[in-house]
């Protein structure tokens, strides 16, 4: 674990769990967003369909590929804190400029970051089923991934525990601890 001082107080913020396909951003950003109920949102969803055929195919996206789906996730970001809700939304983040893309503002929203190795991760790849991302893009994935710096609003999170384990790390290195009814707003 560890952050960079990136807590989430009365102020509304959106988390970003980010890190390579498999690390687990769908399972925890859902239990986050559940424990506190707040608004969530899939960012793989918000892939253009293209995305998905050159992903589903074997073909690593490029950056030309992310830039629309970036800006779309970084629109839910921003509706949300617009709203004055606390959000929570799923989102690679691999590059450092991706999340300058998401982070545009400048202010509301904290990266959590689900660090694992490529061969955690390739095991859960290898066991999961129905989704777009084949296992063969891990090592483009973790080529291109630049960890987040001690300068981001963000924090690091290890993939070892168990799921639950891993939303109340989250839920203690940013200070949540318990609802209130800004929460659930």
């Amino acid at each position: 674990m560890g952050g960079t001082g990136a807590t989430v107080g009365n102020d509304p913020r959106v988390l970003v769990l980010m890190g390579v396909s498999g690390c687990g951003k769908t399972t925890v950003a859902a239990l986050l967003a559940g424990r506190f109920g707040w608004e969530f949102e899939e960012g793989d969803s918000l892939h253009p369909q293209s995305n998905v055929e050159k992903m589903h195919a074997g073909h690593p996206l490029t950056d030309e590929d992310r830039w629309p789906w970036l800006a779309k996730v970084a629109d839910w970001i921003e509706a949300e804190l617009d709203a004055g809700k606390h959000g929570v939304v799923t989102c690679s983040a691999l590059k450092r400029s991706y999340r300058e893309v998401l982070n545009r503002r400048g202010t509301g929203v904290v990266f959590v970051y689900l660090a694992g190795t490529p061969e955690q991760i390739g095991a859960r790849l290898a066991a999961r089923q129905g989704h777009f991302m084949p296992a063969s893009l891990l090592a483009s994935q973790f080529a291109d991934l630049e960890e987040p710096g001690e300068d981001e609003p963000a924090i690091r999170v290890d993939i070892g525990e168990a799921p639950r384990h891993i939303v109340q790390a989250i839920v203690d290195d940013l200070g949540l601890g318990s609802p209130t009814p800004l929460d659930r707003t």
